[in-house]
């Protein structure tokens, strides 16, 4: 049989004329198909770092404890309830008998339905194998679901009869047999089978509650669902020393009782779990709109969002705040931006870090760190509206940093910081996405119910939304017991009813605050993204919008199917296609304005490029919303004057752009402004002031406001300052003069409008959580990898004689030979063409078995065919250990 037939014949699948039932993982991953394999390596990513050699550590490597932690967490209610399920049954468990540990006595049709596809997606996952006679849970899920006086478990339910009496004296055991009933028997074990079959006999058992005081059974009914525990006194009261005496509850330490796991199955029924979740919860509808309204207001909420980010890093064209020594953004800092948003603390959080992921804003790395705008922020500004929309999307999508964060502490009680470190959960995106597409599910137009998806996601994900507590102990005694769990931390509120939006105008939908909420990070996580997306519009009124239903590959005019299928299509492309959605939904920039007799001008859309940076010098912003209102002011004006304006250049632009006359009295405003801009001079001396009006200096002087800037007069016409020049022209100005800056050379320094840029600077990398998924490449390489080096590891070796230079070798140990062997062997194999088994350690020392066919043996190396790898390669001979010819019937 040639080596393609070995391998070939080494993965049948299970079930198939002839197989075997496995008696190890390693043969029950062997008995499956490439797709298994893939499917399983595909759940469980953890496993492909490294490829596996083969089967065997395939097996070795699913069973450790943090990747068996891994996959169990990423498990829904139901699947985790029937794996629960299974580490309080016998081992191994036929399919009967897990299925009446969930149905019960009284049977349950949808758990009946629902129960194959979870014994399935364990069997997929590497998490269970057997057949269905014999199905067993992988150890080490074994003992993290298993019951334990350490970690009791989700079922409620205690150790066994035999484990419980463990450590009993037999004579007790006898005395219990016989306050049950029972007939003594000759030693410990008989006894504990026993009394094991009476609690699992419901006539028999029945009969014995029925003549149990009822005290008694009030005890059995507060510890029947859990804790199993008890406490007692040295001296019981009589019903619990009934219940002990008959072996109702067996002593777990000398202060503690168990109830054991045969009777409280007996007391439940047969139900292992107390509510069977065999379904996912349904979303419920919170409202519905029709979806132009949805979109329209998504779109809205789209343009404010960039108006916002615009606005932000605009505030920050001179340089930003200065970046912690720790990393970060002082309180201070936030809180004056959050200040000149208009917003909250929390949401100016939001769009900081959401300009951050995006990659328009970074530190400078220079020795007096602070925040800019980065180069790539001047290329997304050039972008049209919607492609500058998508990219934020995309970043916020797919991006780590979590802005909901900021202002909790992390592990070690330091305060986390916008823009800060440890910032970055690996589990954001997926959860931004889950939720997005739950909402998909719903038809268009239709906002679900935060509560109800919670619910869902809790369900789908139930280990990783768990709120640590303290589980009390009840006192089978007194009835009494205690327990404590504490639930409390901030996170994004999302209610109903009118919400302001965020530095641009306001928004009808969900409104954004800061409210006590879950302590889970998944559940956190959901909340703070249905906030966010309200603000960002990926979705309007609580419903998805349309662009939104492109970015994630979703259907548009229909709900997605549940499960939402992937469809394959490149993120990059998706957000194309939402940008075109949302284009023709957002307003189209104007190149107007309309001027007012009140030194205001009313934008009546957003500006084009040119006429918003002019605009955005020559005045200030009054208001915002649909039309945004500008104020012309002294400051505004000399603002535009530093800037190397004239008062003509300003008339002529106004004029250019209003489609109103120019108002007289901002005519006069601008002339005036004007007539005294640079009337003084200001240089650097420390620094001085010149006028050709020494009258206007004495003016100075002569104020009571000037003492600050320590002023004395050097000449009729020039004054000298001991401040600098900088805090000189702040001082005067305030005072209501209109100085400006002068060169060495006596000149007037313009101040234009330039911006500050760090260097160049990449977007942060998301931290992701665990290994990425594999795409379907790699899926196929590492099948084909691990099959071979399956192959080579169980092909048939011929074995050498045993002798006292040569012991035996162990199965599966990598072949020992000497140099002067190994060379022959292999010469042989070229000249035969047949096949060897080789041992072979790389550059690295990583140690490998591989089948080669020689083809050539010269200067030091074989070249042949590596069956392992399905290609010709050349190995070097010295770094092969040991050689060894395949059994006659594999050749």
């Amino acid at each position: 049989m040639g080596i393609g037939e070995l391998d070939r014949e080494a993965h049948v699948p299970a079930g198939t004329g002839g197989a075997a039932a496995p008696r190890t993982l390693a043969e029950a991953l062997r008995a499956r198909g490439d797709e298994g394999l893939a499917a399983l390596l595909r759940a469980r990513p953890d496993l492909l770092s490294p490829v596996p050699n083969d089967l065997t550590q395939l097996a070795t490597r699913a069973g450790t404890r943090g990747s068996v932690v891994r996959a169990l967490e990423r498990l829904d209610r139901f699947t985790l309830q029937t794996a629960e399920a299974l580490a309080v049954a016998p081992d191994p468990a036929p399919y009967p008998v897990l299925l009446a540990l969930l149905t019960g006595d009284d049977g349950d049709p949808d758990i009946e339905a629902a129960l194959p596809r979870a014994v399935e997606v364990l069997r997929d996952q590497a998490l269970v194998w057997g057949e269905d006679e014999r199905l067993r849970l992988v150890r080490t899920a074994r003992e993290l679901l298993a019951p334990s006086p350490q970690h009791p478990s989700p079922t409620g339910l205690g150790p066994t009869v035999s484990e419980a009496t463990a450590g009993m004296s037999p004579g007790r055991i006898q005395e219990i047999l016989t306050a049950a009933g029972l007939p003594a028997t000759h030693d410990p074990v008989s006894a504990v089978a026993a009394l094991t079959e009476l609690f699992t006999d419901r006539d028999r058992m029945g009969a014995l509650l029925d003549t149990a005081p009822s005290d008694a059974l009030a005890v059995l009914d507060r510890l029947v669902w859990g804790p199993p525990y008890g406490e007692v006194t040295a001296n019981p009261a009589p019903p619990v020393r009934w219940l002990r005496d008959r072996g109702l509850l067996l002593p777990a330490s000398p202060r503690t009782v168990v109830l054991p796991r045969e009777a409280a199955l007996h007391l439940r029924g047969g139900r292992a779990h107390r509510s069977p979740e065999p379904h996912a919860p349904a979303l419920a509808v919170l409202r519905e709109y029709r979806p132009q309204v949805v979109d329209n207001a998504a779109a809205g909420q789209a343009y404010t969002a960039l108006a916002t980010v615009e606005e932000l890093l605009k505030s920050w064209d001179q340089g930003g705040p200065a970046v912690l020594r720790a990393g970060g953004m002082s309180v201070r800092d936030l809180r004056r931006t959050a200040s000149a948003l208009d917003v909250t603390e929390q949401v100016a959080a939001f769009w900081l870090e959401l300009a951050y992921g995006a990659g328009l804003l970074a530190s400078d790395g220079e020795a007096d760190e602070r925040y800019a705008p980065t180069p790539a922020y001047d290329d997304w500004l050039d972008l049209p509206p919607a492609e500058r929309w998508a990219r934020l999307a995309t970043a916020w999508l797919t991006g780590t940093r979590t802005s909901g964060l900021v202002g909790g502490q992390d592990a070690k009680g330091r305060a986390l910081s916008a823009l800060g470190p440890d910032l970055d959960r690996g589990a954001a995106p997926e959860v931004r996405r889950r939720v997005l597409t739950l909402q998909a599910t719903l038809p268009p137009g239709v906002a679900a119910d935060p509560e109800t998806l919670l619910t869902r996601l809790r369900w789908e994900r139930p280990l990783r939304g768990t709120t640590a507590g303290t589980a009390g102990t009840p006192d089978p005694g007194s009835g009494t017991g205690s327990g404590a769990g504490t639930a409390a931390g901030g996170a994004y509120g999302v209610g109903t009813g009118t919400g302001h939006g965020s530095g641009h105008g306001s928004a009808v939908g969900p409104g954004v605050g800061m409210v006590h909420g879950p302590t889970d990070l998944r559940s956190r996580l959901a909340l703070w993204t249905l906030a966010e997306a309200e603000l960002l519009g990926i979705t309007g009124r609580g419903a998805l919008g349309s662009p939104a239903r492109a970015l994630l590959n979703l259907p548009l005019a229909e709900a997605a199917a549940e499960p939402v299928a992937e469809h394959g299509v490149e993120l990059s492309v998706a957000a194309s296609r939402a940008a075109t959605l949302l284009g023709p939904l957002l307003p189209e920039a104007v190149d107007h304005v309309l001027l007012q007799a009140d030194l205001t001008a009313v934008a009546p859309g957003p500006l084009r490029r040119p006429l918003a940076d002019m605009l955005s010098v020559l005045a200030d912003v009054e208001s915002k919303g649909g039309a945004t209102v500008y104020r012309f002011t002294p400051g505004s004006v000399r603002r535009a004057l530093d800037a190397g304006r004239s008062a003509s250049d300003l008339q002529d632009f106004l004029t250019a752009h209003s489609r109103t006359p120019v108002p007289q009295p901002l005519s006069y405003l601008i002339d005036d402004v004007a007539r005294k801009h640079g009337h003084l001079r200001i240089g650097a001396a420390s620094a001085y002031v010149r006028c050709d009006d020494d009258a206007l200096l004495g003016e100075i002087l002569a104020d009571k406001r000037s003492a600050s800037l320590r002023l004395r007069r050097l000449a009729p016409t020039v004054l000298a300052a001991q401040t600098d020049p900088a805090a000189l022209l702040d001082g005067l100005r305030s005072m209501g003069y209109a100085p400006a800056a002068e060169s060495a050379a006596g000149d007037v320094l313009i101040t234009r409008a330039d911006t500050y840029r760090t260097g160049a600077r990449t977007a942060p990398a998301p931290v992701p959580e665990g290994p990425p998924a594999p795409d379907t490449t790699l899926l196929g390489a590492a099948v084909r990898a691990i099959r071979a080096g399956d192959a080579a590891a169980t092909a048939v070796r011929k074995e050498r004689p045993e002798t006292a230079e040569v012991p035996a070798r162990a199965s599966g140990e990598l072949p020992r030979t000497s140099p002067a062997e190994t060379l022959a062997t292999v010469q042989a194999a070229a000249m035969t063409g047949s096949a060897v088994w080789i041992g072979y350690v790389n550059a690295e020392g990583a140690a490998s078995q591989r089948v080669i066919a020689p083809v050539r043996v010269e200067g030091g190396f074989v070249t042949g065919y590596d069956h392992t790898a399905d290609e010709v390669r050349t190995y070097p001979l010295h770094r092969i250990t040991g050689v060894a010819e395949l059994a006659d019937d594999q050749v």
